[in-house]
């Protein structure tokens, strides 16, 4: 699809994509990230020799309309809520679920990466794409500058035969601007209405031609920083909430409730004595005792056990996620530069070169292993005089100390993550309509992440076990002159107070658990298109055919403390993940003008067709037929149908494997007892391997997709478009337990069985639990979007400028994640901690205008009600979550021809998210939000 050459009109385009890349077009002037230009180019609507092609499908060609749903991002939404990366701006949109956020990634190492997750299917089953190909960095979007992006499209249906693996969801192609004259120079802050979460950052994009203009250079460099938000608790909703018994000490009622403030009720920072006579007293910080201020109790019995591990409330209580931010931060640093010369002869070669970094340091977990539940003795030289007599007055010659390990004890994450990447290419024109277009590419990622602060477990135990020594308080292992020493450099710590463990007892038990891993991308494609032959149409038909290959690497190393498993039940990286693989693809793709009645009907066909061999699994085909249907050129209908694939990743074939002796329960017992009187169905010591596993083979999908847009003569500049999809994923990957591979087994799943091993009995003696292809999706639902554009002037002659109006909204019908051991419906849940949450409804209304200098916007963002977890129906009162809708507002204004200046205020309304004992997915933990910026023209 393309507008016209060398005409100014932009021509009028069709679908989701149509709709969206008309309204980025038309708002050009208003974009917060613009290419540095001539002063007057940035308000421009439409450029005179301006061509914009609509990649939904591999096939160039005026006039055809790609019958698979695409929409586009344009200028409008990148500015909108000036989000601090690409990833947050798509995460608007309402097809996308946003599973990796600052806000969401609190507490876990995936902090600084900015994937995106396409219908919520995952990550790796969305394909992102830059300028066409493939790159390494494509699972950190941290890693593109937003300065270059001139929009971004989004196939919304299956693509894996156009584009290769992971395709599955769909595809997401970011589009860099094409040309670049002169230096733009932009900067921005923000901050949150309660003074916390500042940021700040800077941009610089330049370019200029050469050679009378034969080659062109530009290049761009953003540098930004987010601060976290620390206090969990100055957000209502988001302190340590969770679900709890609603009367707990009715053991027949099973109602739950989700509540706010849900805390430990057995430990304090402090230290809380549970036992003996000074049960219920806490430590200050300078070691003498006050009483605890404890919460409502959640024990069923609540005189039997005084100190039970939940309660709600308390002044002194303490939970887990009360020390976990409200959002993370990071710092990141992206640039790109390209390179560019026509040589004649319709031949341009190109060389592009990025480099980019996210570095995210932050306190993000307490120590969760560490031992809650300590025995003092009565002696422990760390007590002080008065209490050692109370207890030898009491004749006490222990008690039990609760202990909750933050403070100096909170781990740390540092966590930096590189990508550096080159690539070189040459489009040719070969005359007619014939072009060919090659490159190849080489790209690493380096993640380097640290967890300092980190508790060497048989550290830990020996410093806490604290005596008097000769010189003052030793460890207990080293108390023995006459023995051996243990540990000659253990130093005791003091349990009392949150901050008064010595810096040497600190350093004593302290490491830093450490993991790097090199992941490496060669990537090679050769593409033809051309025109074939005309059939009885004014369209010819049109061919695109290539071949591409891949080789993909990882290569992981861990710290040796942390292969030793020293770090216990924080022990993050044991298993180190290193292999590689290749895959060599041929692919076709073909537009058949096969009926038209001009300015009647229309009918094109498309299809394509690609095999893949890949190193590990063999070869596989996909394929998609579509269609349209033109009628009157008003209205389009569209249709198509794909087979797609995903290829398992590095992790899922090579994660280290492990072993272990198990218990099993096995669920496939039909006949076995009469067969073998020896069968045993609950086998006590089943040799069960775990982990990566070679062996994995493609996912298989099938999506079929059918919609309409409709642009009617009567009512200029209005588009509207309703497109169905429906994709079901066989043979997901998934690692099941023993017991569940054997159900999956009973249930007919071949894969199952053949991970079991049966001895002559026929009773289970091996598993192999690794990652197996034995899972399914099933989503269907809708996509919609609707636009207005109105020139005021067609209004009235003393108006100006352009009103524009646009929505979007996703229905999402049904997602079912079945294992072969449950089959569950997730559509409608919204609730932070359920499995594959998806709300039925998400959308976004905006409205923008447009004048000669002044841009207003205000865009409202829709979340449909919804259920926590509908498979809570029964017992959770509190079940059901109502719809949320915020405000955002903006401003562009253009002070002089070289000067123009933005502001931003999202969530206008401060609205809070709902209870969420984790990060809130779909809602804003944020709050209200101000942003301005600044951007100057050289």
């Amino acid at each position: 699809m393309h507008a016209t050459s060398g005409n100014p009109i932009i021509r009028r385009f069709r679908g989701p994509s149509a709709v969206a890349l008309a309204a980025a077009l038309l708002h050009v002037g208003a974009a917060h990230a613009q290419p540095a230009a001539a002063p007057d180019q940035t308000d421009t609507l439409a450029q005179d020799e301006q061509t914009i092609t609509v990649t939904g499908s591999r096939i160039e060609r005026a006039g055809f309309d790609a019958p698979t749903p695409t929409t586009v991002i344009g200028a409008v939404d990148l500015r909108q809520g000036n989000r601090p990366n690409l990833q947050q701006v798509l995460n608007d949109s309402p097809a996308f679920r946003p599973t990796t956020t600052p806000q969401v990634s609190v507490g876990n190492t995936s902090s600084g990466s900015a994937p995106i997750d396409l219908r919520g299917l995952g990550g790796g089953r969305t394909l992102t794409l830059l300028n066409g190909r493939r790159f390494v960095g494509n699972d950190n979007l941290n890693y593109i500058p937003m300065g270059l992006v001139d929009r971004v499209e989004t196939v919304t249906g299956g693509a894996s035969a156009a584009y290769g693996s992971d395709a599955v969801a769909g595809v997401v192609n970011i589009i860099f601007k094409t040309k670049v004259t002169g230096i733009t120079v932009g900067a921005t802050t923000g901050i949150s209405s309660r003074g916390d979460g500042g940021r700040y950052g800077g941009d610089i994009t330049l370019g200029t031609g050469f050679a009378e203009d034969r080659g062109q250079i530009m290049a761009s460099a953003e540098y930004m920083k987010d601060r976290s938000i620390p206090d969990r608790n100055s957000r209502r909703n988001l302190g340590s909430a969770g679900i709890v018994r609603l009367n707990p000490t009715v053991a027949t009622d099973p109602r739950q409730v989700l509540v706010r403030d849900v805390n430990y009720g057995n430990v304090t920072s402090t230290g809380l004595i549970t036992s003996g006579a000074l049960a219920g007293q806490m430590f200050n910080e300078d070691g003498t005792l006050r009483t605890y201020r404890a919460g409502q109790s959640l024990a069923a019995n609540p005189v039997t056990t005084p100190f039970p591990a939940q309660s709600i409330g308390g002044a002194d209580a303490v939970g887990l996620y009360d020390r976990v931010v409200v959002s993370t931060p990071v710092e990141r640093i992206s640039a790109f530069a390209r390179a560019s010369y026509e040589f004649g002869a319709g031949i341009t070669g190109w060389v592009d070169g990025s480099f980019g970094q996210s570095r995210s340091q932050y306190d993000f977990l307490p120590d969760i292993a560490g031992p809650a539940s300590l025995t003092i003795q009565a002696t422990n030289p760390f007590l002080s005089p008065a209490i050692r007599a109370r207890l030898a007055a009491a004749g006490q010659t222990s008690f039990t100390l609760g202990k909750f390990y933050d403070g100096p004890f909170m781990l740390g994450l540092d966590a930096r993550r590189r990508n550096l990447e080159g690539a070189i290419g040459i489009d040719a024109d070969l005359g007619g309509s014939w072009t060919v277009r090659a490159h190849y590419s080489h790209g690493e990622v380096k993640n380097r992440t640290r967890n300092p602060n980190t508790p060497i477990a048989a550290k830990l135990t020996n410093a806490l076990n604290a005596v008097a020594g000769a010189n003052g308080p030793v460890c207990a292992i080293n108390a023995d002159a006459s023995a051996a020493n243990d540990d000659a450099a253990c130093r005791p710590i003091n349990p009392f107070g949150t901050w008064n463990a010595s810096a040497d007892a600190l350093g004593y038990v302290m490491g830093t658990q450490r993991s790097d891993s090199t992941n490496k991308l060669d990537a090679a494609a050769a593409e033809v298109q051309g025109d074939l032959f005309k059939l009885w149409g004014s369209q010819p038909i049109t061919i695109a055919f290539g071949a591409e290959a891949r080789w993909e690497s990882q290569h992981a190393t861990a710290g040796a403390l942390d292969l030793a498993g020293a770090f216990g039940g924080v022990n993050l990286y044991g298993n180190p993940v290193s292999g590689k693989f290749n895959v060599k693809e041929g692919f076709a793709e073909v537009a058949v003008p096969f009926f038209e009645i001009e300015d009647k009907v229309k009918i094109d066909l498309n299809g394509a067709a690609r095999y893949s061999d890949y190193s590990r699994s063999g070869g596989v085909w996909t394929w998609k037929g579509g269609a349209t249907v033109d009628l009157f050129d008003q209205l389009l209908l569209r249709g198509t149908r794909s087979r797609d694939i995903r290829a398992p990743s590095i992790g899922n074939l090579f994660s280290v494997s492990s072993l272990n002796v198990r218990p099993l329960v096995d669920q496939d017992t039909a006949g076995r007892a009469a067969a073998n009187p020896a069968y045993n169905p609950t086998p006590q010591a089943v040799t069960t391997f775990s982990g990566g596993n070679p062996d994995l083979v493609p996912e298989i999908s099938h999506t079929t997709t059918l919609g309409a847009t409709f642009s009617p003569r009567f009512l200029p500049g209005f588009n509207a478009s309703v497109d169905w999809y429906d994709i079901k994923i066989d043979g997901a990957i998934a690692t099941l337990s023993g017991t569940q591979l054997t159900l999956a087994c009973a249930n007919g799943n071949a894969a199952a069985c053949g991970s079991i091993t049966r001895d002559a009995t026929g009773t289970v003696s091996v598993v192999r639990a690794n990652a197996q292809n034995v899972a399914r999706f099933e989503t269907s639902g809708l996509d919609i979007e609707l636009s207005q554009r109105v020139p005021l002037s067609d209004l009235s002659n003393a108006l100006s400028g352009t009103l524009n109006i646009r929505a979007l909204a996703t229905y999402v019908k049904k997602f079912v994640y079945d294992t072969g051991i449950t089959r569950v419906d997730s559509a409608g849940d919204v609730g932070s901690a359920t499995t594959n949450a998806i709300p039925s409804w998400r959308g976004n209304l905006i409205v923008n205008y447009q004048g000669s200098a002044l841009g207003i916007d205000a865009r409202v963002r829709y979340v449909g009600k919804g259920k926590y977890d509908h498979l809570l129906d029964a017992v959770l009162v509190n079940n059901k979550i109502k719809a949320f809708t915020y405000l955002d507002l903006g401003a562009s204004y253009k002070v002089t021809e070289r000067l123009r200046l933005t502001a931003n205020v999202n969530n206008v309304f401060d609205k809070q998210p709902p209870i969420s004992p984790t990060g809130p997915l779909f809602y804003d933990a944020i709050g209200t939000y101000f942003s301005v910026g600044a951007r100057v023209t050289f």
